[in-house]
């Protein structure tokens, strides 16, 4: 299995999923090989509530981390879960439309997609211009 997989796999456990029960966990690699994890922390008032995609590209920028190559996400359910649309803006924020995108199928089994397919046309700096 992916390494970048299993990372988004073990950060699954700390997620705090109390409504939906759907704990999410995400890996996300730097062009220079670091790997910055996060999970979903849900909140009784949901728009508060974080997204495990968002909690990992933080810790990245936190960091000082601006070229990411790679991104891993998994559920608990191993239903090949993507970045919801929230969660691809904000990775459009910081990433090229290049970046992969790994999803977990569950058995060893991984789609790919790139961020452009996720999110075509999307709204950039220079959209607002």
């Amino acid at each position: 299995m992916d390494d970048l997989i299993e990372a988004a796999r073990d950060v699954q456990d700390r997620a705090h999923v109390p409504y939906s029960e759907y704990r999410v966990g995400a890996a996300l690699e730097t062009k220079d090989g670091e790997v910055f994890v996060g999970c979903n922390l849900e909140n009784a008032n949901f728009s508060n509530s974080l997204h495990a995609e968002e909690v990992a590209i933080a810790e990245a920028v936190k960091k000082g981390h601006r070229d990411f190559a790679r991104l891993a996400v998994s559920s608990d359910r191993r239903d090949g879960v993507t970045p919801c649309g929230m969660c691809r803006q904000t990775l459009t924020e910081f990433c090229d439309d290049e970046l992969v995108v790994v999803c977990d199928e569950g058995d060893g089994d991984v789609t790919e997609y790139t961020l452009g397919e996720l999110l075509p046309n999307t709204i950039t700096q220079e959209t607002l211009e």
